[in-house]
């Protein structure tokens, strides 16, 4: 049932969304006829560009059609939630104007690594491997055994069976052999000259 357009004149904000959210269309086109304009000016005032103002009030309008099914009467003013809709509405707009938007939002620390963080320990990982593989046998042994796994220099000489000498040596041989395969790629792994 449709309620006589000059009828709807004297009805309340929330009754007509009520009766647009039963299906009234003449309510509907009372609700426009009072609020796209108010729409359209709060978001003109806040945007400064007219078309721009004409899409968001629409957008609102739009907003208000969807919720009129659920309206609750006496829990707010139609115009009030409407003020506060194009009011977002036009602050989101502006923040994506100014480049300020969800992405440039600061990250809630979760203390995990970074994404960077994790490449850049990816890179070096990989680097590291590929520069052990390039180191004779038993450096690669002794360096792994010393500085990767934490071993010291008596119990890698009985897990290789030499002597804790022959051990220094290795490691030392060894780590010389890293840096002088590494150096060349420093700043690709994240080691500036700081």
């Amino acid at each position: 049932m449709s309620m006589a357009f000059d009828a709807l004149s004297d009805v309340s904000d929330e009754a007509l969304l009520v009766l647009y959210g039963n299906g009234d269309r003449a309510a509907a086109r009372s609700l426009t006829l009072r609020f796209a304009p108010l729409a359209f000016r709060v978001a003109l005032r806040m945007l400064g560009d007219r078309a721009e103002a004409e899409d968001l009030a629409q957008e609102a309008m739009l907003r208000l059609w969807k919720i009129a099914p659920d309206w609750r009467n006496g829990e707010a003013k139609v115009s009030t939630w409407l003020y506060r809709v194009v009011s977002n509405l036009a602050t989101d707009r502006l923040r994506k104007r100014r480049g300020v938007g969800l992405d440039e939002a600061p990250e809630i620390e979760d203390g995990r690594a970074s994404v960077l963080d994790e490449m850049i320990e990816t890179g070096r990982a990989a680097a590291l491997q590929a520069a052990l593989q390039a180191l004779p046998e038993r450096q690669r042994q002794a360096v792994i055994l010393r500085h990767i796994e934490g071993m010291s220099n008596p119990e890698i000489a009985e897990a290789m069976e030499i002597g804790v000498e022959a051990v220094e040596s290795l490691t030392a041989r060894g780590k010389r052999g890293l840096a002088k395969l590494l150096a060349g790629q420093r700043e690709e792994l994240g080691f500036g000259d700081d």
